[in-house]
């Protein structure tokens, strides 16, 4: 997913700033979300972030695009990890690991077949150390 960075984002030292790249893979999450297919809501769950780990490779700069590259890492029985990096004129300037978890009404909610296999095909490609 291509995000058009902000003048906005940028801090004192003229680099994207922290919170800025952490709304980046928040936008990059969502939107990957979406692209597997029925709403949450829809089957009556919640997908809610339980951890996040951001971690800042290189610099990231104003006015270049970012890049962000999404991929399913282990599924659980509830929970799952979104593994996402982020790529700037072609090189990893973050990572992002987000731990998700389905909640129903009741609590926790098990992953079914039909949704563990949407993920199943999503799945993460890491060692990727330059963007294509």
């Amino acid at each position: 997913m291509v995000i058009q960075s902000r003048f906005g984002d940028l801090d004192s030292l003229g680099h994207i700033n922290n919170v800025a790249m952490a709304g980046i893979f928040e936008t990059a999450r969502v939107h990957f979300h979406h692209r597997l297919g029925r709403h949450p809501a829809e089957l009556g769950v919640r997908w809610l972030v339980a951890a996040v780990d951001l971690k800042f490779v290189e610099e990231s700069h104003f006015p270049y695009d970012v890049v962000v590259h999404s991929g399913i890492g282990h599924i659980g029985n509830s929970s799952w990890s979104l593994l996402s990096a982020a790529f700037q004129q072609g090189e990893c300037v973050a990572t992002c690991d987000t731990v998700m978890v389905m909640k129903g009404p009741k609590g926790n909610r098990v992953i079914d077949d039909a949704i563990r296999a949407v993920m199943e095909e999503n799945s993460a490609r890491p060692g990727l150390a330059h963007a294509d």
